[in-house]
């Protein structure tokens, strides 16, 4: 049984940056996180803000920012654990964060997803984490895959439609399980769990297309499949029964603003990236 790594192999390990990135200096988060959260407080799109927050810190990558958003978004002063609001607030700014980190692993993988529920698994009071739904929704069995896979089908089609079969054949042809993963993807993560709001953490059709808008937005470098889940997003609007916040940002003005969020959130997070100028030119 290996028990230790190789002297050189462990040499190895410790070149080419394989730390995370660290968190920019508070005040800093503070203020873009402050400014952000008021705008769309203004905008009554919370929800999607704390949403598309998650999944922009997320995939840039600085896990200790994901604690920090539950701090700014659950307490008045997040240095100070007294000043958390309510038990209930929490819970449900949890769980939704929770579950945007969870569906970012469609987008940005899983190695990043563990370190951020990590960081926002230290970062939730006692309170909260026996609050925090513990057994699978998920499972997937002989009973249930059917409806699953139907579900991925569904989901696969709202966002890709008129081109949804074109584009499944063209994935399958790369290789035969590739689109089938996919598929299974979409209906067992991505898609909103059958339960609605009765399940906690649960995210809408809408909030789903922002978590792979940020994700994608956020992560570069990867400009076909963020249109096409920007795409999503605007097709978003189609979906009945919709709450108010959902259909205004499933909106041109509401798609616009969260892709402008990501990249104002992004340029102090990832400031090497640029002065966000990208974000000031007209979409």
């Amino acid at each position: 049984m290996v028990k230790h790594l190789p002297p050189a192999v462990k040499q190895l390990l410790t070149l080419r940056n394989p730390q995370p990135r660290p968190a920019p200096p508070l005040s800093r988060l503070n203020a873009v996180l402050a400014s952000t959260f008021q705008d769309a407080k203004a905008k009554k799109a919370e929800r999607g803000w704390l949403t598309l927050a998650t999944c922009t810190l997320l995939t840039a990558n600085a896990p200790p920012t994901i604690g920090h958003l539950y701090r700014f978004t659950t307490r008045s002063d997040p240095d100070h654990a007294e000043t958390r609001r309510g038990l209930a607030e929490a819970l449900d700014k949890a769980a939704l964060m929770r579950e945007s980190a969870l569906k970012s692993c469609i987008f940005v993988g899983v190695p990043r997803t563990i370190l951020s529920l990590a960081s926002l698994h230290e970062a939730i009071e006692d309170d909260v984490r026996q609050g925090l739904r513990k057994t699978s929704k998920r499972t997937v069995t002989t009973e249930n895959v059917e409806e699953i896979v139907a579900r991925g089908q569904a989901l696969w089609a709202s966002i890709y439609e008129p081109h949804a079969e074109k584009l499944y054949n063209k994935l399958g042809s790369y290789h035969p399980d590739f689109i089938t993963f996919i598929i299974q993807a979409y209906g067992t993560v991505l898609a909103p769990m059958p339960g609605g709001d009765a399940e906690q953490g649960n995210l809408s059709r809408a909030l789903g297309s922002v978590v792979g808008t940020a994700c994608l937005r956020a992560e570069g470098g990867v400009g076909p499949q963020l249109t096409s889940h920007v795409f999503g997003l605007l097709k978003a609007r189609n979906t009945e029964g919709m709450s108010e916040e959902d259909y205004w940002l499933a909106t041109d003005e509401g798609t616009e603003w969260v892709i402008r969020t990501v990249d104002t959130i992004l340029d102090v997070v990832k400031p090497e990236l640029g002065d966000g100028s990208a974000a000031q030119a007209k979409l």
